[in-house]
């Protein structure tokens, strides 16, 4: 009996995994006999196929390990550690954020975990991954290098970044997604200003925090390491962002002439450099094989039309994608204001068509058969951006076909004002009486 109840005890881990070559979450399954990974698709029918490893930090740690010491093509693969009971989940919202084609996201910073065999490290290498609290940590800096003191003249420190949900993905190496609130104390003058943050290190060696304050536009008219821009780089760069084309810059200290591509910041309209041979790019995007020639386009910093891409909802489009700096990735060279509109639709409703899925959680027959009936159904185990769990109830409008989410019961609400409006129609005639009187 005791064993048992131990066993209930043990809390498990599942390890989920993104290819790089075909950019899709699945559940690991396992290796095979050649150290291939075997995965298996998110899905409730696949749950006893699932990986499961035990949670404590060490038997974790030796499990990944040598786990990662037997696979075959490791850089290929990403890595996340999700708890067991979210598997499901989590894997459904990933996917989603991954097929946005949009910045690092919290969520895959939060989970990602990384092994990296004992090859030597090379420039601009994230640095070995280092065992924190019992898990793994794939940071490009490390914490205790940081100068608190000089950052505290800055408005910020340990805390605060930690609150802001920024301390960790600026230690792995990324900027903030979002512009941070900075002051400046020079002493005799104190001033604020708007900055997307990173870590870098100096020519000392010393990490320092970078600031990028924001420009009301993109300085063009001024050489950037040596490239000129011409009439048609300007317009590119202040029409989709990216300049188009590949140049040859300078370095500021080696004077080495080196290929790169550049690309406006829309957050700080600072122009950002990426080496040709840095940019990382896709093997497939949304269902379609790139080809030698298409990959090349996009090296070359071109945009490249792609046709029969399948969207997440299963429809057939066509886009233009080319590699942006800023991202460090492809994007979609959407029009803006239809961008706009879809993801106000998106976020209105979030619910399926069919009815069988809201924010990614399946719901039953009974829900949807309420739902159609007008009635609010209760929803636990939703997530949030940062993989937090919350729960509330959801209203379906037939007419509209919108669903509307709401934290509170609208029974109980609606049942809360006709009650205040039935006090009120009661109250009425004995004031009315006791003035006759």
């Amino acid at each position: 009996m005791s064993t048992e109840n131990t066993e209930r005890q043990v809390e498990h881990d599942v390890l989920l995994v993104n290819d790089k070559t075909k950019n899709k979450i699945q559940v690991v399954k396992g290796l095979d006999k050649e150290g291939k990974l075997e995965t298996v698709p998110a899905t409730k029918k696949n749950q006893n196929q699932f990986l499961k490893v035990d949670r404590n930090g060490d038997f974790f740690s030796n499990f990944f390990s040598n786990f990662f010491s037997q696979l075959k093509n490791p850089t290929q693969f990403t890595f996340f550690r999700v708890p067991e009971l979210l598997t499901i989940k989590m894997a459904n919202q990933m996917q989603k954020e991954l097929n946005q084609s949009g910045p690092t996201h919290e969520l895959f910073l939060k989970h990602q975990i990384t092994e990296v065999g004992n090859e030597p490290k090379k420039e601009n290498k994230v640095a070995e991954p280092t065992k924190e609290g019992g898990q793994y940590s794939s940071n490009k800096f490390d914490i205790k290098d940081i100068d608190w003191d000089s950052l505290s003249r800055l408005g910020l420190s340990k805390e605060k970044l930690q609150e802001m949900d920024l301390l960790e993905p600026l230690l792995q190496g990324y900027k903030t997604k979002d512009l941070v609130a900075v002051n400046l104390d020079l002493g005799s003058a104190v001033f604020s200003l708007d900055a997307r943050l990173s870590l870098q290190k100096n020519e000392e060696g010393k990490v320092v925090m970078a600031l990028e304050g924001v420009k009301k536009y993109p300085n063009l008219n001024v050489p950037l390491y040596g490239h000129e821009f011409s009439k048609q780089d300007k317009h590119n760069l202040l029409k989709t962002g990216n300049m188009g084309r590949v140049v040859e810059l300078v370095h500021p200290t080696t004077k080495e002439k080196i290929p790169s591509v550049v690309s406006v910041d829309r957050l700080t309209n600072n122009l950002v450099v990426t080496r040709v041979e840095k940019m990382q790019l896709p093997q497939e995007v949304k269902g379609i094989v790139l080809n030698e020639e298409q990959l090349q386009t996009l090296k070359e910093g071109k945009p490249l039309l792609v046709e029969g891409m399948t969207s997440a909802k299963g429809n057939l489009f066509n886009a233009e994608i080319q590699f942006n700096a800023a991202k460090g990735h492809i994007e979609f060279l959407f029009d803006n204001t239809n961008k706009q509109s879809q993801a106000q639709t998106q976020n209105q409703s979030q619910l399926s068509d069919d009815l069988k899925t809201f924010r990614g959680k399946e719901l039953t027959e009974k829900q949807q058969s309420d739902l159609l009936e007008g009635k609010p159904i209760y929803i636990k185990d939703l997530l949030d951006k940062r993989g937090n769990t919350y729960q509330g109830y959801v209203t379906y409008n037939k007419e509209t076909k919108q669903a509307d989410f709401s934290f509170q019961n609208p029974n109980k609400q609606e049942q809360s004002k006709a009650q205040t409006q039935s006090e009120k129609q009661t109250d009425e005639p004995k004031k009315s009486k006791g003035r006759k009187m």
